[in-house]
């Protein structure tokens, strides 16, 4: 009896998951391998560093940094460096007209038809852009061993254009098959 509940109670839930859109992502390395190792996460320039949402994109990166292997501890083989913009545009809502024109005949009488339906709305909707871009640099010379970007667009009431959500898709995206194709984009779903 309890089995059952629980899966009515989780099973619901699951339709409930927002969907993300696509992320398209670029990515460039050097030819040698990038051994796992200790590593620190730095701001870009022009980020501050002392917000709450760097925190969400630091740690978006941190959480699949450590899922390959690499340590947020001891000393740092790498100086992780993270920048993300987040940028809002308005466009136009599209609304169908169409004009259909048909006839027909039966017999000796011809029919003709002409009709026409607008769409209800129109006017504006808001979208958000969100990019992510990281840099990982050895630290003993701050070479830039692999850097990638990503962004992903969504509407503006969406949860997708939240920023912890979004984080977290382009952090996924950015690190998937690390280190990725170099000078490939590609795009994930």
């Amino acid at each position: 009896m309890r089995i059952a509940f629980l899966s009515f109670c989780v099973f619901p839930l699951a339709g409930c998951v927002a969907p993300i859109p696509p992320v398209e992502v670029t990515r460039f390395h050097v030819p040698e391998q990038i051994e796992a190792g200790g590593f620190v996460i730095d701001a870009a320039p022009g980020v501050n560093a002392n917000t709450l949402e760097f925190g969400t994109y630091s740690a978006a990166v941190t959480r699949e940094l450590l899922r390959l292997g690499f340590k947020a501890e001891g000393a740092p083989r790498y100086h992780v460096v993270v920048g993300y913009e987040r940028t809002e545009r308005s466009v136009a809502k599209r609304s169908p007209v169409t004009i259909g024109l048909g006839g027909g005949s039966f017999g000796s009488h011809v029919g003709l038809g002409i009709g026409t339906s607008f769409g209800v709305g129109g006017g504006t909707k808001g979208l958000v852009l969100t990019r992510m871009s990281v840099q990982m640099k050895r630290a003993s010379d701050s070479a830039v061993l692999w850097e990638g970007r990503a962004h992903t667009e969504s509407a503006a009431s969406a949860p997708a254009a939240q920023p912890g959500l979004a984080a977290s898709k382009l952090a996924t995206a950015l690190f998937q098959d690390f280190p990725g194709d170099s000078g490939r984009t590609i795009t994930v779903p």
